[in-house]
């Protein structure tokens, strides 16, 4: 799992400063918002060909992580 925490990035210099997959200019929040839409993993690496599986489980990761962060907070 730690390998998958790697993948996500945050560098003020690449996008802002926003969390993203290493190597690319590509946002986590991008590819999350796919997955939310109901893209699947082919759908997502067709849309961004130099990202793998192991990326978009690393977003996923990510998300979750955040989401313990913010336990107890209800979404509305």
């Amino acid at each position: 799992m730690d390998n998958l925490m790697g993948k996500i990035i945050s560098d003020p210099k690449i996008c802002s400063g926003k969390p993203c997959i290493k190597g690319t200019r590509i946002p986590a929040h991008i590819i999350l918002d796919l997955l939310a839409a109901g893209e699947n993993f082919a759908g997502i690496k067709k849309a961004y060909p130099n990202i793998t599986d192991e990326d978009i489980r690393a977003c996923l990761l990510y998300a979750s992580m955040l989401a313990d962060e913010e336990a107890g907070v209800a979404v509305t």
